[in-house]
């Protein structure tokens, strides 16, 4: 006699997993149709929950779009303040590891999933809904340029840099670090770690020609 198995009854998804699902069903969304073009209906099927659902979780489109924003950057600050623990704060080479450095921020929190998400919804709606994105404004480039300064001010102050703004130091050098990327992630490209490592070696070269210590001269 033949025994015939029950079919396998997915597990109900907890309040946490719905929660996330949502964020990343709206992200895609968001990425996707824009502010203006995304509704709740498309965010609940995409994310395989009801509407309703989705009103109880962030009560409207707005609301939902600030959550999107708000985790999307929670998630990136992680991972940034993760790769800021590897920054060469006694460098052995100091081109060399702050190209490596670089390399890992770029590959963890500037060309990920999340970074580019961030990137695209602030490029096609940032200009038009500046209030939603009032929250990264605070809590995402600010808290990365003070930390980074802060590292780039104690590279100065044991005789690495030559630095009188920490401050523009550390913005500076996030700009040149992205300079070669815009292009590739505005269309959308893949990048590898070829162009990484060349996008960043060209950054710190450029960032040292402004902010390196020159040699003394020897004294006769």
């Amino acid at each position: 006699m033949s025994t015939v198995e029950a079919p396998d009854i997915p597990a109900p998804r907890s309040h946490t997993d719905k929660r996330v699902s949502i964020i990343d069903a709206a992200a895609q969304v968001f990425c996707r149709e824009g502010f203006g073009g995304c509704n709740i209906d498309m965010v609940a099927a995409k994310a395989n929950v009801s509407r309703q659902t989705v009103y109880n979780h962030h009560g409207d489109k707005e609301g939902l779009f600030k959550a999107v924003v708000r985790e999307v950057s929670e998630r990136i600050n992680a991972d940034l303040f993760e790769t800021l623990s590897h920054f060469p704060d006694r460098p052995d080479d100091l081109q060399a590891d702050l190209v490596a450095f670089a390399v890992r921020l770029t590959r963890n929190c500037i060309c990920n999933r999340d970074g580019k998400f961030l990137r695209k919804l602030i490029q096609s709606e940032g200009e038009r809904y500046p209030e939603l994105f009032s929250e990264w404004r605070e809590n995402g480039p600010s808290r990365l340029w003070s930390a980074l300064a802060a590292r780039f001010a104690r590279l100065a102050l044991a005789g690495h840099l030559d630095i009188d703004d920490p401050d523009l130091a550390a913005r500076q050098f996030l700009a040149l670090v992205n300079a070669d990327l815009q292009t590739a992630s505005l269309l959308g490209d893949c990048v590898d770690d070829a162009q990484l490592r060349r996008s960043a070696g060209d950054a710190v070269r450029t960032f040292l020609r402004a902010f390196g210590r020159l040699p003394r001269p020897n004294l006769p």
